[in-house]
């Protein structure tokens, strides 16, 4: 192996590692867009729901003697709601972190293996260049 080829074979690592960086971050703005894209419509729609169920039930604490039953059906409605937007928002942030840690993860172990080929190939350039000193 000639000096240039490992040179060569050093430089193409680390553009492996640098395409690897740059597919790790694409991966990574991919999973935000899927997971926004998976949850934020539902979390919306629940978010208004939600907001009209409180409005609707502060009214029929205002009007107590007349909507007793309808205040009741509006708190437990509003907090059925609330607790499914709560929930809603919880899966989200938890699919999203375990998407950013595995996409991490991944880089992660792709990059260890490519450094440990550039040291095996940064002995080997050494090599050489004690053989021709």
């Amino acid at each position: 192996m000639s000096k240039d080829y490992i040179k060569g074979q050093i430089n193409a690592k680390e553009s492996e590692i640098t395409r690897i960086d740059e597919e790790s971050s694409n991966h990574l703005a991919s999973a935000e867009k899927e997971v926004e894209e998976e949850f934020d419509s539902n979390i919306e729609k629940l978010q208004t729901k939600f907001d009209e169920e409180e409005k609707l039930r502060d009214e029929a604490i205002q009007k107590a003697e007349e909507w007793t039953q309808k205040k009741k059906e509006k708190i437990t409605s509003a907090k059925t709601v609330g607790k499914e937007l709560t929930q809603l928002k919880s899966e989200k942030e938890k699919t999203l972190n375990a998407k950013i840690k595995e996409i991490n993860t991944n880089k992660k172990n792709q990059i260890q293996e490519v450094k440990k080929e550039i040291k095996v190939l940064e002995k080997q350039l050494a090599s050489l260049e004690k053989e021709q000193a």
